[in-house]
C-alpha cells in the first residue's frame, strides 16, 4: 500500500498536468531556502564572527590558520542548518499547493469518485504555519541529537517520519473528512501514516530531488488516504 502510493505519486510528478504546479513549487521552495540561507548566514556572522575576530589577534602567529578553519567550519554548520530547514520549508510550501495537487489526482486518477472540498485559504495558512512551527521544533531536537553517535540519523528519520506523515496525511484527509475526522482517521491508521512519513523523509534527504518534496508528499498522501479508504485509481485506457 505504501509502495503503491509512493510509486503512483512519483509517476504523476513529471506528467503535463503537474507541470505548472511543479515549477511554482520548485521556484517558491528555492526562493524560501535562499532567503533562509541569507538570514541564517547574516545572523551567524553578526552573532559569532566578532568573537572569532577578537580572539584571533591575541593568538600566536602559528595559530593564524584557525581563522581559515573557523570559516570552513562556519560554512559546514550553515549548510547543516539549511539541510534541517528543508523540512519546515517543505511543510510551508505544501500548504499552498495541496489542493492543486489533490484536484489533479482526483481528476486524473479517481474520476469516478466525488471531489474533495478545498481547504479555505485562511485555514490552510494557519494550519501550514502551525505545521511549520511543529516541524521546526522537531528538527531542532533532531539537530541536538547529532551530538549522540549512532542516534543522529535515526532521530532525523523518526522525527520527520512522524511529523511529515502526520501533517501531510491530515492535509490530504481534511478535504474529505474535515479537521476532526482527518485527525481521527489518521489515528486509526497511525502505523501506515508513519511508514508513509518515513518514505517522505527519505525522499527529502535525497539531494536535488528533495526540492520536489512538497508535491511528492502531497500526492503520495492523497493516494494513501484513498487506499486506506478502500478506493482504487481508475485504470487508464491506452489508445493505440
Amino acid at each position: 500500500m505504501i509502495f503503491d502510493a509512493a510509486l503512483t505519486a512519483l509517476k504523476r510528478l513529471p506528467s503535463p498536468e503537474f507541470r505548472s504546479v511543479l515549477w511554482k513549487s520548485i521556484g517558491l521552495t528555492l526562493l524560501a531556502l535562499i532567503a533562509l540561507w541569507a538570514l541564517v548566514r547574516q545572523f551567524f556572522f553578526w552573532l559569532a564572527w566578532p568573537w572569532f575576530e577578537n580572539l584571533l589577534p591575541a593568538m600566536p602567529d602559528w595559530t593564524s590558520w584557525l581563522g581559515l578553519f573557523a570559516a570552513i567550519a562556519a560554512g559546514f554548520v550553515l549548510a547543516l542548518l539549511l539541510a534541517f530547514l528543508i523540512a519546515p520549508v517543505t511543510a510551508l510550501i505544501a500548504g499552498l499547493f495541496l489542493d492543486d495537487v489533490a484536484e489533479i489526482i482526483e481528476r486524473e486518477d479517481y474520476s469516478d469518485e466525488p471531489a474533495g472540498t478545498p481547504i479555505p485559504l485562511g485555514r490552510s495558512l494557519v494550519y501550514s504555519l502551525k505545521f511549520l512551527c511543529i516541524v521546526l521544533l522537531g528538527n531542532l531536537l533532531a539537530l541536538f541529537m547529532l551530538l549522540i553517535p549512532g542516534v543522529n540519523l535515526i532521530a532525523f528519520f523518526i522525527v520527520n517520519g512522524y511529523l511529515l506523515g502526520r501533517e501531510f496525511f491530515e492535509f490530504a484527509a481534511m478535504r474529505y473528512r474535515g479537521e476532526a475526522g482527518a485527525k481521527a482517521f489518521r489515528e486509526q491508521n497511525r502505523i501506515n501514516v508513519f511508514l508513509g512519513g518515513l518514505v517522505i523523509a527519505g525522499f527529502m534527504a535525497t539531494p536535488f530531488i528533495n526540492l520536489l518534496t512538497p508535491l511528492f508528499a502531497a500526492a503520495m498522501m492523497v493516494h494513501l488516504h484513498k487506499a486506506l479508504s478502500g478506493k482504487k485509481p481508475v485504470p487508464r485506457i491506452q489508445h493505440g
